[in-house]
């Protein structure tokens, strides 16, 4: 599959037949492959090898799933590469705890390799495929936000935004298809330590989805973990699905 072909994968799993697996499946689909055991070598190869996705065992020796997520978000060389989380754990904590730190999608052990291969292909062609930036301009379906003259509009409507709005949405639409924790956006976009009150973050929210009519639907609460921003699927007619 052409697609594929410039692709590269990390599969970070303590579990050889696992990484076996996974690795396995991903190479008979083009993708290029390489493997790492604990939660160091995940880190030391995402800086030198530059993958496009990781695969992420949370369960790891030593820094576990969690603190390698962590750092990866943390770090400017890592903080936008891909990653989806496997795990035998299967509390929803666990699971709202790995989108809130960033993971891009989650699978709980055991998992169809098929369907992680769909999961890895739908992921990358997200991130392959983010908002539309032109000079200050950033898009997103109806949506067009232009940063050097702060300015938004909506099906070509202007809509009147605060500054604290204004970057709230920047944010949202610049991380699509991500969950933003509460926490991330109070340290993002007011700067503040996210142990202020987070109702702060929900109220903003909620007058941010009014102010943008029906495009504020694009901004989905992710419940226990924060909000992401995401377009509604289109029909084979090219109508957004109820």
């Amino acid at each position: 599959m052409n697609e594929t072909v410039s692709h590269r994968i990390l599969v970070v799993d303590d579990e050889p037949d696992i990484t076996a697996l996974v690795a396995y499946h991903l190479a008979k689909e083009g993708y290029r492959v390489t493997t790492a055991s604990t939660g160091r070598d995940a880190l030391r190869a995402a800086r030198e090898e530059r993958p496009d996705l990781m695969v992420l065992d949370l369960m790891l020796p030593g820094a576990s799933g969690y603190d390698v997520l962590t750092e990866l978000r943390r770090r400017d060389e890592t903080k936008e590469l891909g990653v989806i989380v496997l795990t035998a754990r299967k509390d929803e904590s666990d699971r709202i705890k790995g989108l809130s730190l960033g993971a891009d999608d989650y699978l709980p052990k055991p998992f169809s390799p098929q369907e992680l291969v769909l999961r890895v292909r739908a992921v990358l062609r997200r991130l392959a495929a983010p908002a539309v930036a032109v000079g200050g301009l950033v898009t997103a379906g109806p949506i067009v936000v232009d940063r050097n003259a702060h300015r938004v509009t909506v099906s070509g409507a202007e809509v009147e935004l605060t500054a604290t709005e204004f970057k709230l949405l920047t944010i949202l639409i610049q991380r699509e298809g991500r969950v933003q924790s509460r926490a991330q956006l109070l340290e993002t976009v007011w700067q503040a330590q996210p142990d202020i009150q987070t109702r702060t973050v929900d109220m903003h929210v909620q007058r941010l989805r009014q102010k943008l009519g029906d495009a504020g639907e694009y901004i989905e609460t992710v419940r226990g973990a924060g909000y992401r921003f995401r377009r509604p699927p289109l029909d084979p007619a090219g109508r957004k699905r109820s």
